[in-house]
């Protein structure tokens, strides 16, 4: 149960259409979990693997845009795996269930050969190089390079054939888990680019690939997400807030 004294705070996504509790202090949501909510190709009686939870953003927004999506998020950290609970009852998402679990070790809280047709994470891609940040909860979301292909394999390895995987990755990413996809027979790979302005370089970018698939890599035209005057462009904001897909 969340009580009022928890160092948490409450706000809304979709332009109002989610109820949305997450910590105060750490790491906060951004626009990567509703973005990937928005690729996944998921309809109706879908069951979709998120990892790295969170608080439950992506799930949410998912489950927002596709009725009767059905979805579990695995996140290590216990305090925001409590946290996802309470905004899928809070939203009446009966459908949505978190394991408290390392992504890295599926086993856990999962039936025997439990698959999925559907899965995303927005992983964490720094390497532990440098210095490590101040709060434990944003070096942990954000730290953990060195993981990354354990994430794809993890993911991946649930899938049902032909399923999808969608990751959300900066472009020094892409190569890394290009690779542990393949390693995993996953491939017909798209790279979807998410450019800050036009003319800028892209800092984030969507990778899709698919079990079992053999296609070539696709490189697609990717989305503007700022306007000249700083504001989100029409087709961004019709998926951070109006809850769109992203046709790809």
């Amino acid at each position: 149960m969340i009580e009022a004294a928890d160092p948490t705070t409450e706000g809304w996504l979709l332009g109002g259409r989610v109820r949305y509790r997450q910590p105060r202090q750490g790491f906060r949501s951004g626009i990567e979990p509703v973005l990937l909510a928005a690729a996944v190709p998921a309809t109706a009686g879908s069951r979709v693997l998120e990892g790295g939870t969170g608080a439950g953003a992506g799930l949410l927004c998912l489950a927002a845009r596709v009725k009767e999506v059905g979805g579990v998020g695995v996140e290590r950290d216990p305090a925001l795996a409590e946290l996802a609970r309470w905004n899928f009852a809070a939203n009446g998402c009966t459908a949505l269930s978190v394991v408290a679990a390392d992504i890295a070790s599926l086993g856990a809280g999962f039936a025997h050969g439990e698959t999925f047709d559907h899965a995303f994470a927005n992983p964490p891609w720094h390497r532990a190089i440098g210095t490590e940040p101040a709060d434990p909860a944003r070096s942990a979301a954000k730290r953990g390079g060195d993981k990354l292909a354990a994430w794809v394999a993890a993911l991946a390895g649930r899938l049902r054939p032909k399923g999808t995987l969608s990751l959300m990755l900066p472009p020094a990413g892409v190569p890394a888990a290009l690779a542990a996809a393949e390693a995993t027979g996953s491939g017909s790979a798209i790279l979807f680019p998410f450019w800050p302005k036009q003319g800028r370089a892209a800092k984030l970018v969507l990778l899709r690939v698919t079990r079992g698939g053999r296609g070539p890599l696709r490189l697609l035209a990717g989305l503007v997400l700022h306007g000249e005057d700083g504001r989100f462009t029409p087709a961004a904001e019709a998926m951070l807030r109006g809850g769109a897909a992203l046709n790809i």
